[in-house]
């Protein structure tokens, strides 16, 4: 075995990714099975999540280190069946990336509507990072399982994006959660970090960064101006940072939220 197999290799693990079917967790499931995992995508559309399968089968990834499961990570009842369903589909779970999430409209803080602000936050940290977390912990403390977490942060983990109250509040709660799990987590050898993505084309912010031409759009300039490598992210850029999060080589990596924005905070000094 070479030192990059036996360090970043992925092989006999196997891992849940929650909202599958989006951009950024579809291209993390996609690197995951190339480097060797099985991936179950979570996700509350089944339709959603046989495009992505399909998706996947066609960009080479083998039908048969992919699965789903239909749930929806708001009804914390439904997640230990969830657990169970993917367990039984490839034996055991190694990796957990939490990758449900989602903003709003922006909007001046006066013009707040507290019962959507609720929404969106319960959204990023209790379906997007708490709750999934809680159940596949439990699962891997009364199994011995050194299991691997990765949650999803933000730009706005640091600085709060204008208008996105509730998004950056949860968002900079992530961060905060994660070196709480890391640290109560770390005696059973479980490791929890997070990625903070800078700005990238999904489904969430495609139309706010470039128009239909594909140049961007005034907010895009004015975050490319910010961006010291002067372009938007690709997602295969996330989905290599978390195989290198999940993998043996970063065994002693626990706590962290690990920027991946072209230098994006980094633009004041």
């Amino acid at each position: 075995m070479s030192y990059i197999q036996k360090k970043f290799s992925l092989i006999d693990k196997n891992a849940v990714i929650t909202g599958g079917g989006g951009v950024l967790p579809g291209a993390i499931a996609k690197a995951f099975a190339m480097a060797g995992a099985n991936v179950v995508l979570w996700g509350r559309n089944q339709h959603t999540l046989n495009n992505k399968l399909e998706q996947l089968i066609k960009e080479t990834v083998p039908a048969e280190q992919l699965a789903t499961v239909e749930i929806d990570l708001s009804q914390e009842e439904k997640i230990p069946t969830a657990l169970n369903e993917s367990v039984k589909k490839f034996g055991h779970i190694n990796i957990l990336v939490n990758g449900v999430g989602g903003s709003s409209k922006r909007c001046p803080f006066v013009d707040l509507d507290t019962a959507e602000y609720e929404d969106i936050f319960k959204l990023n940290i209790l379906a997007g990072c708490i709750l999934p977390s809680k159940y596949l912990a439990e699962y891997w403390c009364e199994n011995k399982i050194a299991g691997v977490i990765i949650n999803m942060a933000s730009m706005g983990s640091y600085v709060p994006l204008s208008g996105g109250w509730a998004y950056s509040a949860a968002k900079a709660a992530v961060v905060n959660q994660t070196m709480a799990m890391a640290k109560e987590l770390a005696p059973y050898g479980i490791r929890v970090n997070a990625i903070a993505p800078g700005f990238f084309l999904g489904k969430q912010n495609k139309k706010l960064l470039v128009n239909e031409n594909g140049t961007p759009t005034e907010r895009g300039r004015n975050i490319l101006a910010r961006t010291p490598l002067n372009r938007f992210g690709e997602s295969e850029e996330i989905a290599a940072t978390a195989v290198f999060l999940a993998s043996n080589g970063a065994g002693f990596i626990t706590g962290v939220t690990l920027p991946v924005d072209g230098g994006y905070l980094c633009d004041g000094i």
